[in-house]
């Protein structure tokens, strides 16, 4: 697949993503979290947030990757 399209198809990919993963984690902390307390509620969104870096630098790296010869 030429770079162009892996870039194209991951940047759509990373954004739908990222939404998705935010809504499920804004719900389930919402959910899960209610009664919980500021530093128990700190430590969920922090640990959250910071998780989705994980497989967007897997797909980042997906679309860096050379394609084939011409």
């Amino acid at each position: 697949m030429p770079p162009r399209a892996k870039k194209f198809i991951g940047v759509f990919v990373l954004l739908i993503g990222v939404m998705a993963y935010a809504f499920a984690v804004l719900t389930v902390g919402q959910i899960r979290m209610a009664d919980a307390g500021p530093l128990a509620q700190l430590a969920f969104f922090a640990f959250f947030g910071l998780i989705w870096i994980v497989p967007a630098a897997l797909l980042i790296r997906w679309m860096e990757r050379a394609g084939p010869p011409r």
